[in-house]
This record gives structure tokens, C-alpha cells and sequence, in this order.
């Protein structure tokens, strides 16, 4: 999952018109329901998504649509505000050098001592539209040598529903496929027409998706003996406490000796001081110490 950039477009009409004191409310309000963390920079992009939808909704106050959010039972206004909030774009083998660090050394790790036939548990948080989980899944099939010998069980969640829904349809236009070799493409998607391939459907269905929200220690409390979490790109989003809340979060999930991987411009030394950073010839990971 991603966020806008702090650049927003020019034109600057139709907009719900909200107050420093409505925006501020609005900000506060979004960063303890799901801990992602707008500035003013992106004071327009949330302007607009929150006109539009008190448009759809025909609340003509931004405080009547506040109150909306925060005690409609059913949380559905919530969600569907928090769809407009992310943009997700993405690629599959996007930094393919953690990928290539998952086969070449920490899965090794991760399993030294235990027999055949164990779990592996490996989640991708803040999967957007399913291109990070299928990559994984394609990348241990075809490089990891003992992926036959254990129970790989592979986790992939966000908080935006209507991504998941396509994460789980599987369907990519070329430009998420441009970093895939072509005998990849041909070996594990359908083509469907000229612009559009669908992943098998064992992939499809070897994959676990979820609704999450992993600003909330509830939900995130069903997350437990992770092997390996990659949640890259994500809490850049998020201010310095949200940062340390999920980072503490990940390090319940996570199994002793357990590897979670950021994104390239993420460090989890500026986050917490739970994890024990880890250089692998390929890549930096930061591994939750035995004890």
C-alpha cells in the first residue's frame, strides 16, 4: 500500500472546503483508526477524497461526516473513505534484492534445526493489489531448493478492501509484469487479452488475503508465528509513534530468530530498538533476537 506524494495537482476546486480545525480533526481521527499520518503538504488530497465522499453519502457538514465515521456501526463509510486515502502502485519483483536475500539466506536460517514437514509463515503487510505475496510465492517455487520439504504458509493483507479483492482476482496489466522474465509470465499467468494476464488459479489459492488494519493491536493479535514479514513502503506513511506501535506490533508477530524487511528507504534502527539489523550479501534485514 502507498500514499499520494506530498505534491498535489493544480487544479484546486471542488473540494469540501475543510477548516485548519476540520483538517486537523480529520488527521487525528485517520491516524488512530488506521495510523497513517497526513500533513499539511497533503491537505488537498484529503480535502478532495473527503468531499467526495460526504457527496456520496449527502452529509453536507464535514462534522456531521465525522461523527458518521466515528460511530457507524458497521465501519462501511470508514472503509470506503480509507480506500480513497491509498493509492497502490506497484510492480511484481519490486527490489527484487530482498527477494533474492528470502532464498539465498534467511529462509536457511529460519529453518536451520527444524524437520521436514514444519510450518513456514511468511506475511506480506500492506500488500496492495497481491503483486509482493505472488512474487514470493514464485520466487521460493522457483529458487528456493527445500520449498518442497516444509509447509509454507504465506500471509497477505491490507486495509483497503478493494485492493485486496483484486489482489485476490489476480489480474495485471503489462506494467505490473515488466520486471518479470517472460518465461515466468508464460509459466504462471493466463494471458486474458492484449493489455491483461490472470495469475494461476493454485497461486491464487495458495495465498491467504485479509482485511487488516495493523494500527489495531486486536486485529494484529491474529498474526503470530510469522517467520518472515515484509511490510515495505508502508510506515514511511506513518509518524514517529505509529512507526514504534507497529514495529512493536511486528515483533509480537514474529517467531524468535524471525526476519521482517523494510523498504530501501526504511530503517528499523529509527523505528525500535527490538530488532537486531542483519547484513545479508543481498540485503539488510532485521531479525527479533532468540531472547
Amino acid at each position: 500500500m502507498s500514499l499520494p506524494s506530498d505534491k498535489g495537482p493544480s487544479d484546486k476546486g471542488d473540494t469540501a472546503g475543510l477548516s485548519a480545525a476540520d483538517y486537523d480533526a480529520f488527521c487525528r481521527f485517520l491516524r488512530e483508526r488506521t495510523g497513517l499520518s497526513f500533513t499539511e503538504a497533503k491537505r488537498y488530497f484529503v480535502d478532495r477524497r473527503v468531499s467526495e465522499r460526504m457527496a456520496a453519502v449527502g452529509v453536507e457538514h464535514v462534522r456531521q461526516y465525522l461523527n458518521l465515521l466515528r460511530f457507524q456501526a458497521s465501519g462501511e463509510e470508514l472503509q470506503l473513505l480509507v480506500n480513497r486515502m491509498t493509492v497502490n502502485e506497484t510492480y511484481f519483483f519490486r527490489e527484487l534484492y530482498q527477494l533474492d536475500c528470502l532464498v539465498n539466506a534467511a529462509l536457511d536460517e529460519v529453518v536451520r534445526g527444524r524437520p521436514p514437514g514444519s510450518r513456514v509463515r511468511i506475511w506480506s503487510a500492506g500488500c496492495a493489489t497481491g503483486e509482493e505475496p505472488y512474487s514470493i510465492a514464485i520466487t521460493l517455487l522457483e529458487r528456493w531448493s527445500r520449498v518442497d520439504e516444509f509447509e509454507i504458509e504465506l500471509y497477505a493483507s491490507d486495509i483497503d478492501s478493494q485492493v485486496l479483492a483484486r489482489a485476490r482476482e489476480g489480474i495485471y496489466e503489462q506494467r505490473s509484469l515488466q520486471a518479470m522474465p517472460r518465461d515466468l509470465v508464460a509459466k504462471y499467468f493466463t494471458r486474458l487479452d492484449d493489455q491483461s494476464w490472470q495469475i494461476m488459479e493454485e497461486l491464487r489459492d495458495s495465498i491467504d488475503f485479509s482485511l487488516v488494519n495493523i494500527a489495531d493491536p486486536q486485529q494484529m493479535e491474529n498474526f503470530r508465528g510469522m517467520d518472515v514479514i515484509f511490510c515495505r513502503n508502508l510506515l514511511i506513511y506513518f509518524d514517529d509513534l505509529g512507526r514504534r506501535e507497529a514495529a512493536s506490533m511486528f515483533y509480537d508477530a514474529l517467531s524468535p530468530n524471525g526476519f521482517i524487511c523494510l523498504g530501501h528507504s526504511e530503517s528499523m534502527s529509527r523505528m525500535s530498538s527490538l530488532f537486531v539489523p542483519r547484513r545479508f550479501p543481498d540485503a539488510i534485514l532485521y531479525q527479533k533476537p532468540q531472547s
